[in-house]
């Protein structure tokens, strides 16, 4: 599955083509800090002569899947997907980063 990830002011924007893919057969999953998305594909072709004898049978099946680090803050409902003619989009917040506690020396006299 070909993959973009774009980084914008607001989080994330993650592009999949899944041609051939149905949305019912695609998963989305954040789990310990990760998003994994997974699909799996069917095909099967028929074509007989017209005696009903085969002239050719071809069947596919297929899955695969990948797996994002999206941090410790981002929660399900912050994700955003859409999938539209075989395209899968997530919009995945950027993790708040909190700033270095700074080393404060007190001054000995």
């Amino acid at each position: 599955m070909k993959t973009d990830v774009k980084d914008t002011d607001h989080g994330y924007e993650v592009t999949m083509n899944l041609p051939g893919v149905k949305k019912e057969d695609v998963k989305a999953e954040l789990k310990d800090r990760y998003l994994t998305v997974s699909a799996t594909a069917n095909s099967k072709n028929d074509e007989k002569d017209k005696e009903g004898k085969y002239i050719r049978k071809e069947r596919y099946s297929g899955s695969c899947s990948r797996t994002f680090y999206v941090g410790e803050s981002v929660k399900q409902e912050d994700i955003k997907a859409k999938f539209e003619n075989g395209t899968l989009k997530f919009l995945v917040p950027k993790e708040e980063v909190k700033p270095k506690e700074e080393k404060k020396y007190i001054s000995i006299k």
